[in-house]
Parts: structure tokens; sequence; C-alpha cells
């Protein structure tokens, strides 16, 4: 079985959005990332940080998943990474009302032993510098380096960005954050550039419009499936990569085609996770409904046309 290393943060939210809040429920880009990768037949591992405060039902529900936890470090009398944000009504847009760094603002990664051979290594949105120290500490060098990141270390730590940038092989971004990093307005010209940075494929996410996928002249497509209601878009970003990564873990092929259907396996799992607040709905998730949701995204895409000559 292949593995997976998942680096990012598993954390508390604090959610509202025009159809309700929450408290403290659990959150983080890993915990996505784990979850949505566990629905395929790959050994995970979580590199990330919690605080005391962290309850033993959330760890236990990621193991129940067959995800290693040892990589997660628990701080004695540390507190959780914390977010709290509200969604405005095109659930597109929305502000931070409060961020709380906690154990994160000295977390140092330590990769566990059984997982610096992994052939797959998601990295999930952290300070690039901790992306890093990951890397160094792969004894083997993977088949795959998926990197996630954001404008927030564009704007604050660009030069260790672009340093990791030029180690990686896939590059997940919206098409906000593309056209910052890049310069460039048009998504075309914005992936050419970043291209040129480093790494061989260019993921730019567009949230309800769906994801593009390019790689040197070749460019794919997949749609984002339209929802009746979509109550909560937070993680929908990270359970995509997790379908992105997982599924390219399972079949340890790296071509392009296999990439073309990752994008549709984590657009898929995706549509899912925003249609209830927090995990609630990638906990509840099995393979029937995944897989119903599959045939309805190849019959949103599949068409045939006649040409005249």
């Amino acid at each position: 079985m292949n593995k997976l290393l998942i680096v990012g943060t598993v954390a508390f939210d604090a959610i509202e959005t025009p159809f309700g809040k929450t408290d403290k429920i659990l959150g983080g880009a890993a915990t996505f990332i784990g979850l949505s990768a566990s629905h395929f037949n790959v050994k995970s591992g979580i590199v990330s940080v919690v605080g005391e405060d962290f309850p033993q039902e959330h760890l236990d529900l990621l193991t129940a998943r067959n995800i290693d936890i040892s990589g997660i470090e628990i701080v004695k009398g540390g507190k959780t990474f914390f977010w709290s944000g509200r969604y405005h009504n095109d659930m597109n847009s929305r502000d931070t009302l409060a961020t709380e760094l906690n154990v994160l603002a000295d977390f140092n990664p330590v990769v566990p032993q059984d997982f610096k051979n992994a052939e797959v290594v998601m990295l999930g949105n952290l300070h690039p510098l901790v992306q890093t120290g990951v890397l160094n500490q792969m004894t083997t060098t993977p088949k795959l380096v998926v990197l996630d990141t954001m404008n927030f270390w564009m704007d604050c730590a660009l030069p260790e960005l672009l340093d990791v940038i030029k180690r990686v092989d896939v590059i997940t971004i919206n098409d906000e954050e593309a056209r910052q990093l890049s310069g460039e307005y048009s998504l075309v010209k914005a992936a050419a550039k970043i291209h040129t940075m480093g790494p061989k494929y260019v993921v730019i996410k567009k949230g309800e419009h769906g994801a593009l996928i390019f790689h040197n002249e070749h460019i794919f497509f997949a749609p984002a499936l339209p929802l009746a209601d979509v109550f909560d878009p937070t993680g929908a970003g990270d359970t995509f990569a997790g379908g992105f990564s997982g599924f390219i873990a399972q079949q340890g092929d790296i071509s392009f085609n296999t990439m073309k259907t990752a994008i549709i396996q984590g657009s898929n799992l995706a549509s899912f996770c925003v249609e209830k607040f927090g995990t609630e709905r990638m906990v509840s998730l099995d393979k029937k409904e995944v897989n119903a949701r599959l045939k309805q995204f190849k019959a949103l895409t599949q068409f045939e046309i006649e040409l005249e000559e």
C-alpha cells in the first residue's frame, strides 16, 4: 500500500454562514485532507500539532479512518489553533473574526520514521518554512509533492514560499492567488509563469466554478457539481486536495491522465464537504454516495458531437 504524508493544521473552527453558526468544532487543513484521502486505499499519516485541550474523540475519529496520528504532537498545557469566520451571502467571500495561532506559533514538524519514505507528500496550507522543514526530513525523494498555499504567505513570506515552490511537483491555489503569485490576469498566462517557478503541474481552483489543471501545453477542466444547498465552504479546498492526492497515491502513477481523474475525484469529495458544517458530512460519507455522485460528474461532462467537414 502506498503512503501519503499529510502536513497541515488540526484545529478548532467557529463558523457563521447565512444558514446558521457553530461553536468550536473540528477543523484544520490536515483534518479535511485526511478524511478525504481516507476514501482511497492508501496508508496516510498526519504531521501537525494540537494543544492539551484537543479532545481524544477527535483523534479517535482520525484513527478510525486508518489515518496514522503518530506525527500529531500534543503540547502539554498548550491551546489548539483556532479560527473563526463569517461567510457573506454569496458564500465565496468571508470575514475572519479571530485567528489564534496558539501551539502553531512554535510548531516544528517531526515526520514519523515510517513516513519518511512516503510516495506522495501533501503539504497543506502552512508557513512555507514548516513545509520546507518536512521536505528536508524525507529519506527518499517522493514520487509527487503537492503544495497548497494562500495569499497570506504571498504577502508576508514570499521569499520562503518561492523557495519551497521550487521543490514541488504540483501547486494548488485559487484563481485570485494564481494572479497574485504570477502577476498575470489570464489564468493560462498565470499557469505558464508559475511553471517557470518549479511546479510541473498547476491546479487552479475556482470554487463553485470547478478547477483547472495545467501541464505544459495541456489543460484540463473539471466542473463543480451544481448543488442545491451549500451550508459551509470551510475545508472544501482541503477536501479537494485530499481527494486529489489520495487518488494519485492509490494509483501510484503520476501521469497527466491520472491527474485529470484525480481532479474529478477531488471535486467530487469537495461537493459533499460543503453540504454541512465543518467535517460533519465527511464523517458520515460512504462509498455508495461517493460512487453515485461520480456518475453525476460523468453525466455532467460527457457528450457526443458530430463535426461537419
